[in-house]
Parts: structure tokens; sequence; C-alpha cells
């Protein structure tokens, strides 16, 4: 299967760099085995529009949550994840698409980590989770989030708003604060072959010491991981130059060690853009032994197997 990844450098600082993740996943479904419709659900004052794709046999429910940058609708991943049993609610972000609101970003010059619109964004993915379960008939099959990228900030926001959510995957998601992963961002400067020229300790010293540029309160995703109780799983590549991967699992396996059901994965030769077929298997193999605990519920309007 194809890279699920294609990385867009930023042309602005300051902001999480643009992770679009491929429209195409593999070959389509045959349409007996899935049924997509398109739905519309409010978040604030504001509606938002998505493809609600849903398999014959179910086994667990997410709502993609997107990275950075004017991205619509993946119902290329959506169509994957079925192949496995997975229902999937994906979303056109706010102001992209046909999805109301404004968008926040640097292609019209304003910051889309600040804390209000990263709030925003986990409003938005909390009203889809509301969305789907509400679309389940089966109470006892597990909703959750999966995201990436910008998602490893929002994710954490909006699991702890939504109740319902039972676990949460996040691909290549920061567990460093805002400011500190631009600092990172800066260092690298999206330079390929920037781990072959630095050390770790240079860069944990760079993010410890180098002022910031910008000036806004910063979001820490361990806030919010702090307070959920739910599982969740991370999966990393060790060449990641946006996000200073094990700065992440460090603080990560500082929230498992107080009890928290936090796992990471780690994929040597990969950078931040993950290889899907790895990414996928990795997700699905995780949720299936850890979260599943009664399969075969159905969706609302999904076709009878």
């Amino acid at each position: 299967m194809k890279y699920v990844t294609q990385l867009l450098l930023p042309l602005v600082i300051a902001i999480v760099p643009l992770a679009c993740w491929a429209q195409r996943s593999g070959s389509p479904m045959n349409n007996a085995a899935l049924s997509m419709r398109d739905v519309q659900f409010r978040s604030g004052g504001i509606v938002l529009s998505g493809t609600l794709v849903v398999p014959s046999s179910l086994v667990a429910a997410v709502v993609f949550v997107h990275g950075s940058g004017k991205e619509t609708r993946n119902v290329g991943i959506a169509q994957a994840l079925a192949r496995d049993g997975i229902a999937t609610l994906t979303y056109d972000k706010r102001g992209v698409g046909k999805s109301g609101g404004a968008y926040a970003g640097p292609e019209v010059g304003t910051n889309n980590v600040d804390p209000q619109n990263l709030e925003l964004l986990a409003g938005d993915a909390s009203a889809a989770a509301k969305e789907l379960v509400h679309e389940i008939s089966s109470p006892r099959t597990p909703v959750g989030f999966l995201g990436v990228s910008q998602a490893g900030w929002i994710v954490p926001l909006a699991a702890v708003r939504t109740p319902d959510v039972k676990f949460m995957i996040l691909w290549s998601g920061p567990l460093v604060t805002t400011l500190e992963q631009l600092r990172f961002q800066f260092f690298t400067d999206g330079r390929a072959d920037f781990w072959e020229h630095h050390s770790e300790a240079e860069v944990r010293e760079h993010i410890r010491s180098d002022p910031d540029r910008y000036l806004f309160t910063a979001t820490d995703p361990g806030d919010s991981l702090r307070r959920l109780p739910i599982p969740g799983l991370w999966l990393y590549g060790d060449r990641d130059i946006f996000v200073p991967v094990r700065l992440s699992i460090e603080r990560l396996q500082r929230l498992a060690a107080t009890g928290k059901p936090f796992e990471y994965r780690r994929f040597p030769d990969c950078g931040h853009n993950l290889r899907f077929a790895q990414a996928l298997s990795a997700s699905t193999d995780w949720l299936k032994k850890t979260v599943v605990r009664v399969q075969g519920g159905k969706l609302r309007g999904a076709p009878s197997p």
C-alpha cells in the first residue's frame, strides 16, 4: 500500500506543519461491504459537513481528526478502516469544503495553534463524536478518535469534553507544548537530513532555551491527558523533523507510569510521514486487542449484512 501522507513544508513560520493525509488508500472496497452517506452536524453556531463510512460488520467507530492545513473529509482513510470493521465519520474542517465557520492557518495569515483555535477544533471533533454516537444503535460498540499530527493537541481537548469517547489513536501527535514544538520546528527548518547532523542533546537544549519568536499561551496536551482514563495509542517515526519524538515519548512514559493506559509504537525508518500500511495495521491491531469488547454492533441507516 502507498504511503499515507504527503507533507507540505510551511511557507509561513509559527505554524504546525501541514500534514496532508492521502485521499486514496488502496483499492476501493466492494460497495456491498459498506455504506457511505453524507452527514451534517452542528458545532456551536456552525454546521459541519462530512461523510459516514460504515462496514457491514462493525467492530468499532472513530472520528477522523485532521492535522493542520485546509483539509477536507478523508474518505480514503475511512474506506481503509472499514476493511477492518471500523466505521468512520470524516468531515471537512471548519471553513473548508462544505463546512461553515472560518478557517485559521498560514494561508490566511492566522495562527492555527493558538489556544482559541485549538479549542474551536476540539469542539468540532467533540460534536462529530456525539453525532457518531447518535448514529450507533449498539451502545457496546466503542467510539473513539483517530487523529494525525496537530490532532495531538486537539484530540485530548476533545476527549475531555466527550465522555462517550472510549479510546484515542494519534499518528505523529506531539506530547510537547505548542511553543516547544515551534522551537523544534524552527531548529530543524524542514531539513530532511537534520538527524544526520544533530543530536538529541542539541534538540533538548534548543527546545529548553531558544527564545520564542511568537507570543501566545502554550497548549500542553499533558494537561488534558492527566484527566483522561481512556486508553490511547501514539505512533511515531524516529526521523520526524516536525515533532520531537523522543521528548514526546518520554512525557508519554511519565503519564503511563502514573497508571494511564497509554502506549506507543515507533517506526525507525519513518519521519513525520508514517507508512500507511504500518500505521493502519498497528492501529487496528491495538484497537481490537485493547479496546473492543463486543463486536457486531450496527449503525442506524447501515445495510444489514
